[in-house]
């Protein structure tokens, strides 16, 4: 019996994942050794060590996420939330609150 079309597909995953890491491993590799060596005069670094400094900035700085963002709430994406909120407010809402955010954009101008 053969397997479905999708379950191939999803065999193929772990392996494009492991290309995409070693393939954006070696252009870390490539630019720190090219660009960072020059101009500021760090040692380079060996293939591995960039995989080492992809995995770091991962863990210090939560880069190379993919998909939606988790646990955001109405208020992220792409702003469907004030889009609705501002067509069912009225002509003197909304009038009250395009003040409130020239009177806010005022004061910080002043601070």
């Amino acid at each position: 019996m053969r397997t479905p079309y999708g379950r191939r597909r999803f065999r193929f995953f772990p392996v494009l994942i492991l290309l995409a890491l070693a393939f954006i491993s070696f252009v870390v590799y490539w630019l720190w050794n090219n660009v960072l060596v020059a101009v500021t005069g760090v040692r380079a670094v060996t293939y591995w060590q960039a995989i080492g400094l992809l995995i770091l900035s991962r863990i210090l700085f939560g880069g190379f996420k993919f998909g939606r963002p988790t646990g955001g709430g109405p208020y992220t994406g792409s702003g469907l939330h004030w889009r609705e909120k501002w067509r069912q407010m009225s002509e003197e809402e909304r009038a009250k609150f395009k003040n409130e955010w020239r009177r806010r954009g005022r004061d910080e101008d002043r601070a």
